[in-house]
């Protein structure tokens, strides 16, 4: 199997990957409500014990819609997935670390290593669009951090909104693909023929 199809089995599988940012939004949201609130501690209790959930619950979505929600048995793209999805809790570690020195510098690590996180997926899955996300999520958290301190406290909210506006381009994304792969698979439809009648034998004189 080549890259491409890989990339398209992903997609089709997956439908573009447009249930991972939508889960994801709602933790996020939940983790800012938390941070405005309630406390940092919650906040990062939720976005690190919440992230791992995000892989099943995802499934769950694209379960409930019909169809495949897991690639099947042997896909070389599966070591690819469980190696990206690891690098969220294994990062969000290090924007822990941070929130204990300083609560409001956890919520805009985190964009950044959920960020990096969606880089991975533009091999993944072979969608531009995953760039995309990712440059936003990491903007907003490095000017949260840098060049913005203000921000700090909207980061949630703003990865949250980025999050779930990035479902819908990648959902369509992949209604797309699927009706075209459809379409290209079905056998094109035979034009009626519409042959004249034979021509009578001509009786020239022997």
């Amino acid at each position: 199997m080549d890259v491409t199809q890989a990339q398209r089995d992903v997609r089709r599988v997956y439908r573009g990957g447009f249930s991972g940012p939508l889960v994801s939004a709602f933790i996020w949201g939940a983790a800012a409500a938390a941070y405005q609130w309630w406390s940092p501690g919650a906040t990062m209790a939720i976005l690190f014990f919440g992230g791992m959930l995000i892989f099943p619950l995802s499934s769950l979505v694209l379960k409930a819609m019909g169809g495949p929600a897991f690639l099947p048995k042997g896909h070389p793209s599966i070591a690819l997935a469980m190696q990206s999805a690891f690098t969220v809790p294994l990062g969000l570690l290090v924007a822990i670390a941070l929130g204990l020195l300083e609560p409001s510098l956890f919520l805009p690590a985190s964009l950044i290593v959920v960020g990096a996180h969606y880089l991975t997926f533009i091999s993944l899955y072979g969608m531009r669009a995953y760039g995309v996300l990712a440059g936003v999520l990491v903007a907003v958290g490095a000017a949260a951090l840098f060049a913005v301190p203000s921000l700090r406290p909207m980061s949630g909210w703003i990865g949250a909104a980025a999050l779930l506006a990035a479902t819908v381009p990648l959902f369509l994304s992949a209604r797309s693909e699927s009706f075209e792969s459809r379409r290209e698979a079905s056998p094109a439809p035979q034009a009626q023929r519409f042959d004249s009648a034979p021509a009578k034998p001509s009786h020239r004189p022997d």
